[in-house]
C-alpha cells in the first residue's frame, strides 16, 4: 500500500511505518544467524569460524545493496512527496536497470577475487576451503540480493513498509528449513548453508519484483522514460555516498577481522558469534535511520520542514528504546546468546564462548551512542546533506580501525573490542551537532 508521509500526526505515522521495517530486520538477520547456528551446532566450531571469516566480505556486498537502496529511496521519496509521478517512475526504473548492471559486474569481480580476499584476511588454512566455498556461492546470488534490496527501497519510499516484511518472513523461514535439510539431512557441510541462502533469496527477489511492477503500474502518470542518465546522476549523488558509508564500514571490519584472525581460532569463532548479534542490533538502528530518511525526504519534497525535526525526535526516542532493550539482553544473557551458536556441552568451545561474551559485555552498553548517530545520519541523508553524512561516516570508521590497531598489540582481543564504543561515542556527537546546524539552515 502506497503511503503519503507528509500528512498526519508524526509520531503514530512514523512508528506505524518503522515497526514493519524493524520486524523485517529480525527476519533478515535470521539468514546469517541461522547459517552460523546450524554450522556451529551440527558441524563444528571450525565451520562457524569459516562462515565468520567470509562474513566481513559478504557484508561489503550487502553494504553496496543497502547503499543503493538508500540512495534510490531518497530520490523516489522526494518525487513522491512532491506528487511528481512521472519523474518518480523514471527514478524507479533507472534504479532497477542500473542495479542489474551493477550486480553482473560484482558477481564477476567476486568470483575472481574470493580466494585473494580471504588470504589478505589471514584466514586459517584449517577453514580456508570452507570459507571460500561459502563466499563463492554467496557471490553467485548477488543479483538476487541486490535486486531485493532495491525493491525494498522502492516500496519504503512509497510509504509501504509491510510488503517487504511479508516476503522476508516467508524467505527466512524457508532458509532455516533448507539449512536443516542441507546440513543435517544431506550432510552438505558449510556449502549447504550457502545454497539454502541462495535459493531463498532468489525466490524472495523474484516475487518482490513482480509485486513491485504491479504496484508501480497502478500509479497513473503521463508518459515517462525508463532510463535517464540525468536521473542516474541524481540517484548516484546520494547512492554513492551511502554505498561508500556502508562499504567503508565493512572495509574497516575487514581490517578488524584480520586482527581477530591473528588472535587464533577460538577468538575467531567467538567473534563470529558475537558480531552476528552486534550486527543484529546495529541493523535495527540503521533501519530506524532509513525510516526517518524516507520520512524526511518526502517532507522536504513537500517543504514541510517542521515535520523533519519532529521525525528526528521520534526516531531518536525509538532508537533509544531499542538500544536499552538490546544492551540489557546482551549484558545479562551474553552466555546463553553465545551458546546458541555452539554446543555448550563441548569443552572445546569454552574459550571461544568466553571471547564472544567478552565482546558483548564491552560493546553492547554503548548501543545508545550508535543508535542516536544513525538516526541523525538518516535525517541528514533524507535532507540531501551528503557532506555532513560522509563526515560522520568517516569519523566512525577511521576511529574504530585506528583504535583497534593501537590497542590490539597492548591488550589483545580486548583492545579490538574497545574500538567500537570509543568510535561510536565520538561520531555520534559529531553527527547530532551537524544535524542541528543543517536544520537551522533549512528553516531559514
Amino acid at each position: 500500500m502506497v503511503k503519503d508521509l507528509t500528512k498526519g500526526a508524526v509520531t503514530p505515522l512514523l512508528l506505524k511505518f518503522s515497526v514493519p521495517l524493524l520486524i523485517s530486520v529480525i527476519f533478515q538477520q535470521l539468514y546469517s544467524i541461522a547459517d552460523s547456528v546450524i554450522a556451529g551446532n551440527f558441524i563444528n566450531k571450525d565451520a562457524l569460524a569459516a562462515i565468520g571469516a567470509s562474513y566481513p566480505i559478504t557484508m561489503i556486498y550487502l553494504a553496496i545493496g543497502t547503499g543503493m537502496n538508500i540512495g534510490c529511496s531518497v530520490v523516489i521519496s522526494t518525487f513522491f512527496g512532491a506528487k511528481d509521478n512521472r519523474n518518480m517512475k523514471t527514478a524507479v526504473f533507472t534504479s532497477l536497470i542500473s542495479t542489474l548492471v551493477m550486480s553482473v559486474a560484482l558477481t564477476i569481480f567476486g568470483l575472481l577475487t574470493s580466494g585473494l580476499l580471504l588470504e589478505l584476511l589471514k584466514t586459517e588454512q584449517l577453514v580456508f576451503d570452507d570459507a571460500k566455498a561459502y563466499l563463492n556461492i554467496y557471490v553467485l546470488g548477488l543479483i538476487f540480493m541486490l535486486m531485493y534490496n532495491i525493491c525494498t527501497g522502492i516500496f519504503t519510499s512509497l510509504g509501504d513498509s509491510r510488503t517487504p516484511l511479508y516476503f522476508l518472513i516467508g524467505s527466512s523461514i524457508g532458509n532455516i528449513l533448507l539449512d536443516i535439510l542441507f546440513v543435517v539431512v544431506f550432510q552438505m557441510g558449510v556449502p549447504g548453508t550457502a545454497w539454502a541462502t541462495f535459493i531463498c533469496q532468489a525466490i524472495c527477489a523474484v516475487l518482490a519484483f513482480i509485486v513491485l511492477m504491479k504496484r508501480i503500474s497502478a500509479i497513473e502518470c503521463e508518459k515517462f522514460r525508463f532510463f535517464e542518465w540525468s536521473m542516474l546522476g541524481r540517484i548516484s549523488r546520494l547512492s554513492i555516498p551511502s554505498i561508500l558509508q556502508q562499504s567503508f564500514v565493512s572495509v574497516g571490519n575487514l581490517f578488524i577481522q584480520g586482527l581477530v584472525n591473528s588472535c587464533g581460532i577460538d577468538v575467531m569463532a567467538g567473534y563470529s558469534s558475537a558480531i552476528k548479534l552486534n550486527t543484529f542490533a546495529v541493523t535495527c538502528f540503521s533501519t530506524v535511520g532509513n525510516s526517518v530518511s524516507s520520512f524526511s525526504a518526502q517532507n522536504v519534497g513537500a517543504m514541510q520542514y517542521e515535520r523533519v525535526k519532529k521525525g528526528y525526535k521520534v526516531g531518536a526516542m525509538l532508537a533509544a528504546a531499542i538500544a536499552v532493550l538490546f544492551s540489557l539482553c546482551y549484558v545479562i544473557f551474553s552466555e546463553q546468546l553465545i551458546y546458541i551458536f555452539m554446543d555448550s556441552a563441548d569443552a572445546n568451545n569454552i574459550a571461544a564462548a568466553e571471547a564472544g561474551m567478552h565482546f558483548l559485555t564491552i560493546v553492547s552498553p554503548f548501543f545508545l551512542a550508535v543508535g542516536l548517530k544513525l538516526n541523525s545520519d538518516g535525517v541528514l541523508r533524507g535532507c540531501g546533506n551528503v557532506t555532513a553524512f560522509m563526515i560522520t561516516t568517516f569519523s566512525d570508521l577511521i576511529l574504530r580501525v585506528l583504535i583497534a590497531f593501537v590497542l590490539c598489540p597492548v591488550y589483545g582481543a580486548t583492545g579490538i573490542w574497545l574500538s567500537w564504543p570509543i568510535g561510536w561515542f565520538i561520531s555520534s556527537v559529531i553527527s547530532n551537532v551537524l544535524f542541528f546546524r543543517h536544520y537551522r539552515k533549512l528553516t531559514k
